[in-house]
C-alpha cells in the first residue's frame, strides 16, 4: 500500500497527478500552515507572449492552515482566470471538451481555498483517468505537528508499508524513522514530458490544463512518460 501526501495547490502541474497515480491512496494535507507566494493560490499558464500567473486573491491572516484561508472576494478574480482560458486556449484541439468542467467550479468556488483547490483537482484527477483514493487530512484522526510524524500517521491511518515523497521531500522528512515504523521511502523523481502546446516553443512545468487542453484524452499517456 503506497500512501502519497500533497498540500492541495490550484490547477497542480503534471508531476502533482503523476504522483497521485502512483499511489493507491493521495491525502490533501490541507491542515498545514498556508504559504504566500508558492502553489496554493496559483499556478501558471501559456499565451502567446509566454507564461503567465493566473492567482486566486486570498484573504490571509498568519499563521492559517491552508483549509482556514479564505477567498478574497472583492474581486472578479474567476471571471478574468476564465477570459484568459478562453483567450488563450480557445484554438486548443480540446479546449470545448473540457472549458466547461473548469468553468462551472470556478464560477460557484466555494468560501475557502482549499475546497476550491480540491474541488479542481478532484475534476481532473477524474478527467484523466487517475483512478487513486483520494482524501483530506483535517478529515482524519488527529494526526502529530511535526511533520514527519505526521506523515507517519497519515501512513498508519492506511496500514501503508509505503509513503511515496516528492524529490524535496528528503529535505524535511526524518526517513530513519520512517523505517523504525516499519514505512519504505519511495522518491517520485519526474522528467518532464514534451507534448504539442499553441504558441511556439515549449513551456514545462504549467499547470495541467495546458497538457489537457492541448492533448485531450491522450494526456494520461503523456503524464505517464515523465519517468
Amino acid at each position: 500500500m503506497i500512501v502519497a501526501v500533497h498540500q492541495p495547490q490550484y490547477l497542480p502541474w503534471l508531476g502533482y497527478f503523476d504522483k497521485m497515480a502512483k499511489a493507491d491512496i493521495f491525502c490533501y494535507l490541507d491542515n498545514v500552515q498556508y504559504k504566500k507566494n508558492e502553489w496554493q493560490n496559483r499556478n501558471r499558464i501559456k499565451t502567446a507572449q509566454g507564461w503567465q500567473w493566473l492567482t486566486v486573491p486570498v484573504s490571509y491572516r498568519f499563521p492559517q492552515k491552508i483549509n482556514q484561508v479564505g477567498i478574497n472576494r472583492t474581486t472578479a478574480w474567476g471571471k478574468k482566470h476564465l477570459q484568459a482560458f478562453d483567450t488563450n486556449y480557445g484554438r486548443a484541439p480540446f479546449y470545448s471538451r473540457y472549458k466547461e468542467m473548469v468553468r462551472s467550479i470556478i464560477l460557484s468556488a466555494p468560501e475557502g481555498l482549499s475546497a476550491l483547490n480540491i474541488a479542481l483537482t478532484e475534476a481532473l484527477r477524474r478527467a484523466l483517468g487517475i483512478e487513486t483514493r483520494t482524501v483530506v487530512a483535517s478529515e482524519l484522526p488527529p494526526l502529530r505537528e511535526d511533520p514527519t510524524d505526521r506523515l507517519i500517521d497519515i501512513c498508519r491511518c492506511f496500514g501503508a508499508d509505503t509513503y511515496l515523497a516528492g524529490e524535496g521531500g528528503a529535505n524535511y522528512m526524518d526517513v530513519a524513522r520512517f523505517e523504525k515504523n516499519g514505512l519504505r521511502v519511495a522518491v517520485q523523481h519526474y522528467d518532464h514530458p514534451v507534448y504539442p502546446q499553441l504558441f511556439g516553443a515549449f513551456v514545462s512545468h504549467l499547470s495541467v490544463i495546458d497538457l489537457l487542453f492541448n492533448c485531450g484524452p491522450g494526456s494520461a499517456a503523456v503524464i505517464g512518460k515523465g519517468v
